[in-house]
């Protein structure tokens, strides 16, 4: 395995991590105990979709109706850039469910953060090219 194989597959890890404490977030904040397993899948799907809108600009349906040839998900055609910023959101995402933010408002401070961390990773692989 080469050097950018062992990064790849590190940025996929702590996504895979993050996305548990994203979960528990979740789970323990917004589904109540009375809805059954299909009816918390809706609010897990509309959870995740905030995230893609908020980095990608389109939900997961979207993605998939854009590019019917691609299998899998966008996150599997992420750079390790939009992976990094994917995994600091969902642990920012947790912290906003836990202080009882709305979604919408969720929505808007994630979008903004992921613009300004894209930029900063941007900036810093270009650096990182010129040298």
């Amino acid at each position: 395995m080469n050097k950018s194989d062992l990064v790849w597959s590190a940025k996929r890890e702590l996504a895979k991590l993050n996305y548990h404490i994203h979960t528990d977030a979740i789970r323990h904040d917004l589904i109540p105990e009375e809805l059954t397993n299909a009816q918390s899948s809706v609010i897990y799907a509309t959870e995740a979709d905030v995230l893609n809108v908020a980095l990608f600009g389109m939900t997961a349906k979207q993605w998939r109706e854009a590019n019917p040839e691609l299998k899998g998900n966008m996150r599997d055609y992420a750079s390790i850039n939009e992976l990094i910023c994917l995994a600091n959101m969902e642990n920012l995402n947790s912290v906003f469910i836990n202080e009882k933010i709305s979604q919408k408002e969720r929505l808007i401070k994630l979008n903004q953060i992921a613009i300004q961390q894209m930029k900063i990773l941007i900036e810093v692989e270009s650096r990182k090219l010129l040298k």
